[in-house]
């Protein structure tokens, strides 16, 4: 195997103490015009700033909402991740781009509208944000990211990530191992970033994009369609990718979602990506789905960003 070696990177050049106001150069919807969620791809120009050049594919930055909560406190950060690849968005240095969902939802017969998702979905070209960053030293790519293969799964905006990455690995044109990105969402009005991705996946034979639609149609069996069931349905191209010794797992979207990606590796009886912390019962389904990780925790090949 490729010796995996991380990046080093620079953390919190920009604090919430000492953030850094940077401005809004692109705002636009990722969802199709038909989905009742709003997920859109925005760009900020932080130029003359210590962040330019200094975020790479995997961090986050964070938003500072202007205003105060019910208590009179400061809105609180918000962490995000970064969309664009090392080089910045379009290969510009000065330019960062992040995902953002909408949050409106209704809990406990209360609507809960989201303070910092909101914000930053109304924001015009123009505008200036409060940000600091960047966060997060481990999900990323290696120093030699091309001597390895990659299955990247992603639920929502949990793809936000993986587009920047995607981008790293391909732009160039030498790029010769397998990638797959398993992305997951409700309905096809939810497929974030399709027009990218299928044209990704047809200009490069090496690039997989899978979808699961999880309340269109169903399995064969009759089940839904989840990430973790596309190591079943697509065996036969998955199987192959994840028994080689050069090959590595990122997962980024809904905390849970890992869950069920450990019992079909396990399933699978491929070793390298999970370490077992103790004696697992022979039926998986007996293990709650919250106490999965005292029986097993992920490898150094298996990278985790769950929320």
């Amino acid at each position: 195997m490729a010796e995996l070696v991380l990046p080093e990177v620079e953390l919190n050049i920009y604090s919430p103490k000492n953030p850094v106001e940077v401005t809004v150069v692109e705002n636009r919807i990722i969802t199709k015009e038909s989905s009742p969620n709003f997920v859109r791809h925005i760009t900020f120009d932080v130029s003359g700033t210590e962040l330019e050049g200094r975020v790479i594919a995997g961090q986050s930055i964070g938003v500072l909402p202007p205003g105060k909560n019910e208590k009179g406190r400061d809105h609180k950060l918000r962490l995000y991740s970064v969309s664009s690849p090392s080089e910045g968005e379009n290969g510009k240095s000065h330019l960062i781009s992040t995902t953002v969902k909408r949050t409106i939802e209704e809990f406990e017969n209360k609507l809960y509208i989201g303070v910092a998702s909101n914000y930053l979905a109304d924001l015009q070209p123009g505008d200036k944000v409060k940000v600091t960053g960047p966060s997060g030293k481990r999900f990323l790519l290696p120093e030699n990211a091309k001597e390895f293969n990659y299955l990247f799964f992603a639920t929502g905006t949990g793809i936000a990530p993986f587009r920047g990455m995607i981008m790293e690995l391909f732009d160039k044109g030498d790029f010769q191992n397998e990638c797959a990105l398993i992305f997951g969402c409700p309905y096809r009005t939810d497929l974030l970033y399709s027009d990218y991705l299928e044209t990704m996946a047809n200009e490069h034979s090496n690039f997989h994009y899978l979808k699961s639609i999880s309340r269109e149609n169903r399995r064969k069996d009759g089940s839904k369609h989840y990430v973790q069931t596309k190591l079943n349905d697509e065996e036969e191209l998955l199987l192959p990718i994840l028994k080689k010794d050069n090959t590595l797992i990122y997962i980024c979207g809904l905390k849970g979602m890992e869950a069920g990606i450990y019992k079909e590796i396990l399933r699978l009886g491929i070793d390298g990506y999970i370490d077992i912390r103790t004696k697992l019962p022979e039926d998986l389904n007996e293990i709650p789905r919250g106490d999965l990780k005292k029986f097993i925790k992920p490898s150094s090949r298996m990278f985790e960003e769950v929320y």
